[in-house]
């Protein structure tokens, strides 16, 4: 369960990371346009400050999850299960937040907490 804790904690950090690229650096790009909904160019502008804060909160988390899968992987089970459950846990509690605060925004809130959810129940049963 462990291993399969490690991969979800993986994959959720590479989701976070792409998150990042698109709200840090392809903000107002058709694909970001596409994902988080069309904007003219004077809301991209304006909001583009916010997108970049959100974008570097999101990449944190993945650093974050990252560094733990990395040191579970090399023994130091101890810190590594640590950060991977701080940046999951916190990953999850985001989602939670947007999910509650913007129902608008349930779906996006679904798919960006599922993997870190998955990744919090695999180590916390591995952790047993």
């Amino acid at each position: 369960m462990l291993i399969l804790g490690l991969v979800l904690s993986t994959a959720a950090a590479l989701l976070h990371g792409y998150i990042f690229w698109l709200e840090s650096v392809a903000w107002g790009s058709e694909r970001a346009q596409r994902i988080f909904g069309r904007q003219t160019p004077q809301e991209t502008a304006a909001t583009r400050p916010l997108a970049l804060n959100q974008g570097f909160y999101n990449l944190f988390l993945g650093v974050l999850a990252l560094l733990g899968v990395l040191l579970s992987a090399v023994g130091a089970h101890t810190a590594g299960l640590t950060l991977a459950f701080a940046g999951t846990g916190s990953m999850l509690g985001a989602a939670l937040v947007l999910g509650i605060s913007s129902p608008p925004h349930r779906g996006a809130a679904v798919r960006q907490g599922a993997l870190p959810l998955l990744a919090v129940i695999a180590l916390g049963v591995a952790t047993l």
